[in-house]
């Protein structure tokens, strides 16, 4: 890597760093404080919220790395700026787009980082967290290890399982008979709560064993009718935003091929492939921003901007998912809609300062 990309990606990177832990740091506080309202429930106390907010960690990163990204980038920038060494890479002989090349090297060198975490560390941490906080806050469900969250309701005992039929999570069903033996078994994905205690489980694969024979079958819904907390079902029916791209996209094929409705899932599926791309955008969007203000020589200036430029994307992306959930609209293009707004305020400040640049020559002249 060449002297001046290695300088500045140094310099980006230790910025951004210090910017996401700030920003980890009042996520937790705020999560935590929300969380208090659950204390005292069940077994529930501060020190198993405190788990709470710390597994929800790596989630919370992958959402707001490119708001870190922005905010670390302009504060980078702008000491570079506010020292003049941006001046000096101009008057060598170094171009704009070979800066810009740098910045946007530095933002690329973060995607991994952010498929680490939204990938690979926050999905399974976060399921492990909502499933800790249901069995704390309800003694009536028990947690077996890896083999999930367990319940009894008279003579049903149900497991949370995890993906049903290669996609949609499920729950498992085994009907206890007379001298407690297995009377039969069976498993579906949950589709949706038809009624106070009662349940419709999609694509319910079901086993019956008597002292003579074993029956076995497929519905397309099963009723379940069980007195078992909904807090059970919450660990079973998963936000999209919390799963992994693998996991929504086999989710939203296990859906669509049994004619369900998988909308949020592929809007959080392509929303997910989108915010990866803005993360270079991000930081490449800082470098015309400092070069073409002279008002952000404080560091202060540019961490507002930064934040708000940051929350207005980030509010963006939450308002186009709640619109296009809402509304029934196309996910895929929506989905990229504020990653698309961005590359184009990124096209449009850079236009900007090419032409100004020459207007400045020639007022020199």
């Amino acid at each position: 890597m060449p002297v001046l990309d290695r300088y500045i990606v140094r310099s980006i990177a230790a910025t951004v760093l210090l910017v996401m832990t700030a920003l980890l740091t009042l996520l937790a506080l705020f999560l935590f404080i929300n969380e208090q309202g659950w204390v005292g429930v069940g077994g529930y106390g501060n020190l198993q919220a405190l788990r709470f907010v710390l597994f929800h960690l790596p989630t919370l990163m992958f959402q707001f790395l490119p708001v870190a990204v922005l905010i670390g980038s302009l504060l980078a920038l702008g000491a570079l700026a506010r020292h003049g060494e941006l001046t000096v890479f101009r008057a060598a002989g170094v171009s704009m787009a070979r800066l810009g090349w740098s910045v946007f090297l530095a933002g690329l060198l973060a995607v991994p980082v952010g498929i680490l975490a939204g990938e690979y560390l926050g999905p399974p941490l976060t399921r492990l967290a909502r499933i800790h906080k249901a069995v704390e806050r309800n003694g009536e469900i028990s947690l077996a290890g890896r083999s999930g969250a367990w319940v009894r309701d008279g003579n049903l005992i149900l497991r949370a399982a995890g993906a049903s039929g290669g996609g949609g999570s499920g729950v498992e069903v085994f009907e206890i008979g007379a001298g407690n033996r297995l009377a039969g078994i069976g498993r579906g994905a949950i589709t949706r709560e038809l009624d106070e205690h009662q349940w419709e489980l999609g694509n319910y694969a079901w086993s019956r064993f008597t002292s003579e024979q074993v029956g076995f079958g497929l519905d397309a819904a099963h009723r379940l009718q069980t007195r078992v907390s909904p807090a059970f079902f919450s660990l079973i029916v998963a936000d999209p935003g919390d799963l992994s791209l693998r996991e929504l996209w086999r989710t939203r094929r296990y859906l669509e091929a049994n004619g369900q409705d998988a909308l949020a899932y592929r809007f959080s599926f392509w929303s997910g492939i989108a915010r990866l791309f803005a993360i270079p955008l991000a930081a490449l969007l800082a470098l015309p921003v400092v070069c073409g203000s002279r008002r952000l020589q404080e560091t202060g200036a540019r961490a507002t901007l930064g934040l708000v430029l940051g929350l207005a994307w980030f509010i963006l992306q939450r308002v186009v998912e709640s619109g296009t959930i809402a509304l029934g609209l196309q996910p895929m293009l929506l989905a990229w809609l504020p990653t698309a707004l961005l590359l184009a305020a990124i096209a449009l400040l850079f236009a900007r300062l090419r032409i100004r640049r020459p207007r400045a020559a020639i007022n020199a002249a």
